[in-house]
């Protein structure tokens, strides 16, 4: 019996390679037509207080995601805007029957997750917690506790948020860019201030939860591994004892129009050190449009996350101008807005913007591969996302929210296929508005300026409070200003000639934290020059540099390597630990002018790719941003700013050192100085 068992696999094997003569192997296979896609419905009911409930069963792992969420327009906070944010901090942090700490320990306990926003929460747990998980979920909702101490620590932690972003181009920009489009007093366009934070009362909080936070509003849905019936019985004791507000009317939304004309809008940051672009026109594609297909595939091409995208190409592969440049189509209920975005270092912003207006106009024509390769992606990111249950709820989310028919997402990947370039062409024209487009620039204004006004486009400037403000001009230096006179002020500043030059190593000491964990560093640094810095976390090494002052080394996750050579040339600058002493005959120094950083004047002095800056009041040196390039090409600053003096054996010695890391802000408290301790054996 063996044998005829192989004789009748080697007939077929011998069948398949004489069929397979027939094939041309470098030819690509044909495409098969495109599946009509069989997406089962959730089972939707209506509680009697208007709560929608939507069940997806799937029971191949013991877990069930729940997901409470909201449909409604946003609402203008006014004078007190930021109490949603505030509300939605205290739901979950305990309630009128369980306190914050017992109602925390007890989700940990049960292994699940449950947190709360100011339109909504989501939970996640095994399914044999559900019952418990799910009322706990109710009770916060029905029943939470407002404490005012509670209130207050939010508040705080919000203010202290602010701080920290105060100076991020990044958080400028989400603030003024919408409040320049919607309009500073509107629910889209408006932003939390220190000052309005102050003002939220805990009466507040509970008078937005009774009049907004109600049931009509509200869709839940549930995942998992969980049967109708059983959704049914755990919420009959929960979430269906919801009351309506019976006040909950909102103010409509007011309506925005685009601008008659493109325009440039400049938040000038001084301490920028990239610039954050955002051209961007508002519309009125929606999901169940006819052209909405079409938008998709325009969006996609252009720069709708894909590497090969025409922006990322263009800013990224050709011009090594950013990491990576984006469009987006939102097209949601409240908020439908076409918008391109990046960051680029300061001196290349004006090209940059010239090169997205020019993608913007070019997108209007495509190639039939373009075309192809759109539809190819996103039909198979449609077909991936079905892998996950919760796709299916959301797409019957959708369909209520946006009242898109029945057959939406069973034609989705016919609806796709069915755009042709005709129709992306007229769905660009329609919806992308380069002529009435906002450039939005927050970055270091004098930097890109006089590149900027050769594109023609009108200018207007703005605070980071959108306001209206002056052309930023710069300032003369004073003929007798040079950079041996600045490093003699500084050198003055920090207790003057005789002691600076008796200092022949300082070790410095600091912790910072990094997200929410604490960072230790020690630096080290001789005359030679020498350097040591030692970076850990925990009592670990994470990693350290050493430079003996010919060669040198860098210790990371315990892999050993060369200190690279440019690293070491940048070292050998500085022959002294107070490079200022050898100012007056360094010859390579330029003093570039006098500009603003963390809102104090500052001669700024060049040297090679590293700018350092000093008060122009105290002499003190405030920053220091040294430019490198990145693998990719692209030039990176990395600045270090200076602040909170204090003497140290007759030295003044800066006690916070402030470092931009990725565009998040780390601050490093310095702990102590030590001068003259080194040994050569600190450097091995």
């Amino acid at each position: 019996m063996k044998k005829y068992i192989i004789y009748i696999i080697a007939s077929i094997l011998s069948l398949g390679i004489l069929n397979a003569q027939d094939f041309d192997r470098d030819a690509m296979p044909k495409a098969g037509p495109t599946p009509s896609i069989n997406i089962t419905q959730p089972e939707t009911f209506v509680l009697d207080n208007g709560l929608t409930v939507m069940v997806v069963e799937n029971h191949k792992l013991p877990r069930v995601n729940v997901t409470l969420s909201a449909d409604q327009p946003p609402l203008y906070e006014g004078n007190i805007v930021g109490v949603g944010q505030v509300l939605g901090d205290q739901l979950g942090n305990g309630t009128t029957n369980m306190s914050k700490d017992d109602f925390n320990s007890r989700i940990d306990f049960l292994g699940a997750y449950l947190t709360f926003g100011s339109s909504g929460g989501y939970a996640n747990m095994l399914s044999k917690y559900f019952d418990e998980v799910m009322g706990m979920m109710s009770d916060a909702v029905l029943n939470p506790l407002f404490a005012a101490e509670e209130v207050e620590k939010t508040k705080e932690q919000m203010i202290e948020g602010l701080k920290v972003e105060e100076k991020s181009a990044e958080a400028i920009a989400g603030n003024v860019y919408p409040a320049l489009t919607y309009g500073k007093n509107t629910a889209l366009g408006e932003f939390t201030t220190e000052e309005n934070i102050k003002q939220i009362t805990t009466a507040d909080v509970e008078k937005y939860y009774k009049k907004y936070y109600s049931p009509e509003n509200y869709y839940l849905v549930v995942v998992g591994d969980v049967t109708v019936d059983k959704v049914k019985a755990v919420i009959a004791d929960g979430l269906a004892k919801w009351e309506k507000s019976t006040d909950n009317a909102r103010l409509p939304l007011k309506p925005a129009q685009n601008l008659e004309t493109a325009e440039i809008n400049i938040v000038n940051v001084p301490s920028a050190v990239q610039s954050v672009i955002k051209v961007g026109n508002l519309h009125e594609l929606g999901k169940n449009d006819k052209d909405y297909f079409a938008a998709r595939i325009a969006n996609y091409i252009l720069g709708g996350g894909a590497l090969d995208s025409r922006l990322n190409m263009n800013l990224r592969e050709k011009n090594a101008f950013t990491y990576g440049a984006y469009a987006n189509f939102s097209t949601g209920k409240y908020h439908k807005e076409f918008s391109a975005s990046t960051n680029v270092r300061n001196e290349v912003t004006a090209a940059a913007v010239k090169e997205i207006m020019k993608e913007l106009e070019g997108i209007t024509t495509i190639s039939d591969d373009d075309l192809k390769d759109a539809k190819a992606k996103l039909k198979g990111q449609f077909i991936m996302s079905l892998e996950q249950p919760s796709t299916i709820a959301n797409f019957a989310l959708n369909k209520a929210i946006y009242d898109l028919p029945d057959s939406y997402y069973q034609n989705y990947l016919k609806s796709l296929d069915a755009v042709t370039k005709e129709d992306v062409k007229n769905a660009v024209q329609k919806y992308i508005k380069p002529n009435k487009t906002r450039i939005f620039i927050v970055g270091k204004a004098l930097d890109f300026l006089p590149e900027l006004e050769k594109l023609g486009y009108p200018i207007h400037f703005y605070d980071k409070d959108a306001m209206p403000t002056a052309k930023p001009e710069k300032k003369e230096v004073a003929n007798d200003v040079t950079p041996a006179t600045v490093a003699e002020k500084y050198i003055q500043a920090i207790g003057g000639k005789e002691v600076a030059e008796k200092i022949t190593s300082i070790k410095m000491t600091s912790v910072a934290k990094v997200q929410g964990m604490e960072l230790q560093s020690v630096t080290l640094a001789a005359n030679g020059p020498k350097m040591m810095v030692d970076i850990s976390m925990m009592g670990n090494t994470v990693q350290k540099i050493v430079f003996d002052g010919t060669e040198g080394y860098i210790m990371a996750q315990g892999q050993k390597m060369p200190l690279p050579e440019d690293a070491k040339a940048e070292m050998l600058k500085s022959k002294v630990v107070i490079p200022e002493l050898m100012y007056a005959n360094n010859s390579e120094l330029e003093l570039t002018g006098i500009e603003t950083i963390k809102d104090e004047e500052a001669y700024a002095l060049k040297n090679g790719n590293t700018v350092t800056y000093y008060s122009v009041a105290t002499g003190l040196k405030v920053a220091e941003i040294t430019t490198k390039k990145a693998p990719n090409g692209q030039e990176v600053a990395s600045p270090t700013y200076y602040s909170d003096y204090k003497e140290v054996e007759g030295v003044k010695m800066p006690f916070k050192l402030t470092q931009d890391m990725m565009g998040q802000e780390i601050v490093f408290d310095v702990q102590s100085y030590d001068f003259n301790t080194a040994k050569d054996e600190d450097f091995k």
